[in-house]
C-alpha cells in the first residue's frame, strides 16, 4: 500500500525527489535481504565485532589503507605470511603492502617486510641472470677503473658487490639465493637477522619509494664486529681431526663404510665457529726454507696411511723425526732433470723459465717437478686432487711449494681462462675423454692460447689412447711431440692449443660447438664445466691476445689489453714502498721463518710484486665479489686464485706462514652472515707462530683485536691514522 501510494504521488509536481526516494529504500531492503542470507566469511558487517585493532591517526601525507586491507591485518595476527589475492595485480598488492607498513608497526609486519626483501632479491637476482644472458659483463680494464678511490678506503656502493660478482661468481645463478648445498653464509646467527629485520622496518618508507626501481642491494648499518660481542671457542669434533678442511671434508656413513671425502665443493651451512686442533703427536717448528725441500717434520704431516705409502714409494723416507726426499730419488726414473731436458729437446720453443713461467701441475705426488722447474725460475702451482689416500697436498705446502687443494670433477676450477703457460700431469690416470670430454675442455679453457699440454704416461692402453687422439683432434690441439723415454720408462706426448680461432672453422664436425658469445669463461666460482669450446680472444681488450714477456720483465710490462697502465705502475710503486720501509723493517716480523704467504684480497699483485725477489711466494686470492684482476696477477708472472670468504679457503690447517688483510674485512661487512667465521678461518690456514698483517678502518680493527686475543693471539703493532690502521698479530704455538 505504501509503494502504490508513493507511485501516486510521483504524478505530482514533486515526484521526480519521491521516486528517487523509493529507490533508494528499495536498495537498503535489497541489501539487507542479501545479508541475512550471504555467509559470515564474506559479510563486512559481522567480520568486524570491536573498534579496537583500528590504528591511531596518521600524518596528513600517508594514504589510509582500505577497510578489506585492514581486515586482512588482523587474519594475520598469528604471523601467518601475507596471501594476495590472485585477482590483484602486482602494482595494487604492493600500494597495499606499503600501506600495511605505514600503519601498523606491529611484529607481523616485521615479517612482511622481511618477505618482501627476499622478493625483491629474488627479483634482483633474476635481472642479474637476464644480464648475464644478454652478455652483459665488464672487462677486467673497466672493473679496474670501478675500483679506483675504492680499495684504498675499503668503500663500496650499494649493489657494488653483486655487479662485479657476476664475473666469477655462478653461485647465486645456480641457487639463486636459496640456503643449498655448498652455500655457507645463507644460515648465519639470528642476531644478525634480528637486526636487519628491524633496521627494515625503520626504512620502511625509503625502501618503498626507491628499493624496487634502483634494484641495489641494501647497505647493512653498523659495525662489522658487534663490539659487545663475548666469545668463547671449542675444538672441533670431527673424523678428519686435526687436517679438517671444512669445504672438502663431510662424514657420511657409520661404521667401516664411513666417508669424509667427496667429490665436489660443498660447505657447512653456517660457517665452522670451531678452532683445529693440533696433531696429536704435537707439532713443531717447520723446517726453514730451502732446508724444507730436503726434509719435514713428520709430526706435523702425519697421515694414518703415510707410512704404508712410504714403503711403496723410494722418493720419500722417514729418517728419525723427519720425513726427508732424497734428491737421487724421485718417481721419474733417470730423474727430474733428465725428465725436464727431454722435454725441452722435444720442443725447443718451451724455454723453462723464459717463455714458460707458470706451470699448473695436475696431481700433487711427488714434488721434485715443482721443485726442479722452481730452480729454473718457473713457478708451478700444484693442484692437489683429494682422495682417500695420504694428503701429499700437505707435505708439498709442508715442503714451501705453491699447492691448492680442489675436487675436479664436475666444477670449474677457481682460475680465469686462459691463463697458465703450460699445464702437466705425470703419471696420468685421468680419464680425460669421459662424460663428454669435460676435463680436457676444462684444461683448454684456462690454457693459455698457443699454451703446451704435457701428458706423461705409464701404460698404453689402446682404447684410451684411441679416444684422447679424437678429442683432442675436435678441440683443435696440435701434437708437437710424441716419444717414449727409454730411461723413464715413459710415453710423453706433447699437444699445442691453437692461437687462433680459425681452424676452428674448418673442424668437418663441430663437436664440441664452440661456446655462445654471452657466455663468460673467466666465471669459475660454482660455475658447472661446459661441453663447448671457448673461442680464442681475438679483440685487442681481452685478455690472452699475446704471449706475455719473458720473465723477469713481464713483471713489470703491461700489456695493451690492460688500458690503465699509469695506475697499475702506481699501485706497483705503493707496494714496493710499503714492503721496504714497513713490512720487512718494522714490524718485528722474522723473514727467515716466512716462505708460504697469502694475498687475502689481491687487488693487480701489487703486494706479491714486491716481494718476488725475496724467498717466499704469495697466493694471491681474488674475492669472487671484487673486481676481477686475476688474468692481471697471471700476465704478471704470478698465480691466485678466485674465493669467496664467507667460507672456508681450499687447503689444509697450518698451511701458511704469513697472512695479508688490506681492507678485506669492510668489503665483507655486507656480504658475510658471521664476518667472525673469516678469523676462524684464518686461525684454521695459519701456523703456529705465524703471522697476519691487516690494514683496514680503526673502527674495524678495533673489535678484531678483540677476538684475536681470544684467540690468544699476540697483538705484536697497531698502528692508527685518519681513521686507518694497520694491526701486525702473532698466532700462539700452543692451543688452549
Amino acid at each position: 500500500m505504501a509503494i502504490a501510494r508513493l507511485a501516486r504521488q510521483a504524478k505530482r509536481p514533486h515526484g521526480f525527489c519521491v521516486k528517487m526516494t523509493a529507490v533508494a529504500i528499495m536498495g537498503f531492503c535489497f541489501i539487507f535481504v542479501w545479508s541475512m542470507f550471504s555467509s559470515s566469511s564474506t559479510s563486512a558487517t559481522t567480520q568486524r565485532e570491536s573498534f579496537d585493532d583500528i590504528a591511531e591517526p596518521v600524518a596528513g601525507n600517508t594514504r589510509v589503507s582500505r577497510p578489506h586491507t585492514r581486515s586482512r591485518e588482523r587474519e594475520r595476527g598469528t604471523h601467518e605470511p601475507l596471501r594476495v589475492d590472485e585477482k590483484q595485480n602486482g602494482e595494487s598488492d604492493l600500494e597495499l603492502k606499503k600501506d600495511e607498513k605505514k600503519i601498523n608497526g606491529s611484529v607481523s609486519l616485521v615479517v612482511t617486510e622481511h618477505e618482501s626483501r627476499r622478493k625483491d632479491k629474488k627479483e634482483e637476482a633474476s635481472l642479474q641472470r637476464k644480464e648475464k644472458d644478454d652478455g652483459t659483463k665488464k672487462l677486467p680494464n673497466e672493473r679496474e677503473k670501478d675500483n679506483q678511490g675504492q680499495e684504498d678506503s675499503g668503500d663500496e656502493e650499494p649493489g657494488k658487490e653483486e655487479e662485479e660478482g657476476e664475473v666469477v661468481d655462478g653461485k647465486e645463478e645456480a641457487n639463486d639465493g636459496e640456503n643449498t648445498e655448498g652455500n655457507g653464509y645463507i644460515q648465519g646467527d639470528g642476531d644478525l637477522i634480528q637486526n636487519v629485520d628491524q633496521e627494515s622496518v625503520e626504512k620502511v618508507e625509503h625502501e618503498s619509494a626507491g628499493s624496487k626501481s634502483t634494484g641495489k642491494k641494501r647497505k647493512i648499518k653498523g659495525p662489522v664486529f658487534d663490539p659487545n660481542a663475548h666469545y668463547s671457542w671449542r675444538l672441533c669434533s670431527t673424523r678428519s681431526k686435526h687436517n679438517y678442511m671444512p669445504c672438502i671434508d663431510i662424514e657420511s656413513g657409520t661404521g667401516r663404510l664411513q666417508s669424509y671425502r667427496h667429490t665436489e665443493r660443498s660447505c657447512p651451512k653456517a660457517p665452522p665457529m670451531c678452532l683445529v686442533p693440533l696433531p696429536h703427536e704435537g707439532y713443531g717448528t717447520p723446517v726453514h726454507w730451502p732446508e724444507s725441500k730436503l726434509k719435514v717434520l713428520y709430526s706435523n704431516v702425519a697421515h694414518p696411511k703415510l707410512a704404508a705409502f712410504i714403503k711403496k714409494n723410494s722418493w720419500l723416507a722417514q729418517s728419525g723425526e723427519y720425513l726427508t726426499f732424497p734428491q737421487n730419488q724421485t718417481e721419474f726414473k733417470g730423474g727430474v732433470q733428465h725428465y725436464l731436458d727431454s722435454i725441452e729437446e722435444m720442443v725447443p720453443d718451451i724455454e723453462w723459465g723464459k717463455n714458460i713461467r707458470v706451470v699448473l701441475d695436475i696431481g700433487c705426488t711427488d714434488s721434485s717437478f715443482a721443485a726442479s722447474l722452481l730452480d729454473k725460475e718457473v713457478l708451478t702451482l700444484s693442484l692437489g686432487l683429494k682422495d682417500d689416500l695420504v694428503d701429499l697436498a700437505q707435505v708439498a705446502l709442508e715442503r714451501g711449494f705453491p699447492t691448492i687443494v680442489s675436487p675436479f670433477w664436475s666444477r670449474r676450477l677457481h682460475f680465469p681462462s686462459g691463463v697458465f703457460d703450460a699445464i702437466h700431469c705425470s703419471g696420468c690416470s685421468i680419464h680425460w675423454h669421459s662424460n663428454g670430454g669435460k676435463l680436457l675442455l676444462e684444461m683448454n679453457r684456462i690454457l693459455r692460447p698457443s699454451g703446451y699440454f704435457i701428458l706423461s704416461t705409464k701404460h698404453d692402453n689402446i682404447e684410451e689412447e684411441e679416444a684422447m687422439t679424437s678429442l683432442t683432434a675436435s678441440v683443435c690441439w696440435n701434437v708437437l711431440a710424441h716419444k717414449t723415454d727409454e730411461v723413464g720408462e715413459v710415453g710423453v706426448k706433447i699437444y699445442q692449443k691453437p692461437e687462433s680461432n680459425d681452424i676452428y672453422e674448418l673442424r668437418r664436425h663441430k663437436n664440441p660447438p664452440l661456446c655462445k658469445e654471452n657466455e663468460n669463461p673467466d666465471a669459475a666460482w660454482y660455475v658447472p664445466m661446459k661441453t663447448c669450446v671457448h673461442p680464442v680472444p681475438s679483440a685487442i681488450e681481452q685478455h690472452g691476445t699475446e704471449w706475455p714477456e719473458e720473465w723477469p720483465k713481464r713483471l713489470e710490462t703491461y700489456p695493451d689489453w690492460m688500458n690503465n697502465k699509469e695506475k697499475l705502475i702506481a699501485d706497483t710503486s705503493h707496494w714496493k714502498a710499503i714492503v721496504e720501509k714497513s713490512y720487512l723493517t718494522g714490524m718485528g716480523i722474522d723473514w727467515s721463518n716466512i716462505r708460504n704467504i697469502m694475498d687475502m684480497k689481491a687487488i693487480n699483485g701489487g703486494f706479491a710484486a714486491a716481494l718476488a725477489q725475496h724467498k717466499v711466494w704469495v697466493m694471491n686470492v681474488v674475492p669472487v665479489h671484487a673486481p676481477d684482476t686475476l688474468p692481471i696477477i697471471y700476465d704478471r708472472g704470478l698465480v691466485g686464485v678466485y674465493h669467496d670468504w664467507c667460507e672456508s679457503f681450499g687447503t689444509y690447517p697450518r698451511s701458511y706462514d704469513l697472512l695479508h688483510a688490506d681492507h678485506l674485512f669492510s668489503r665483507l661487512k655486507n656480504r658475510c652472515r658471521q664476518p667472525a667465521s673469516i678469523v676462524v678461518e684464518m686461525d684454521r690456514i695459519l701456523r703456529p707462530g705465524g703471522w697476519a698483517v691487516i690494514r683496514d678502518k680503526v673502527e674495524i680493527l678495533d673489535p678484531l683485536e678483540g677476538i684475536l686475543r681470544s684467540l690468544h693471539w699476540e697483538i705484536r703493532m697497531t698502528y692508527a691514522q685518519d681513521r686507518e690502521g694497520i694491526l701486525c698479530a702473532q698466532k700462539n704455538t700452543w692451543r688452549p
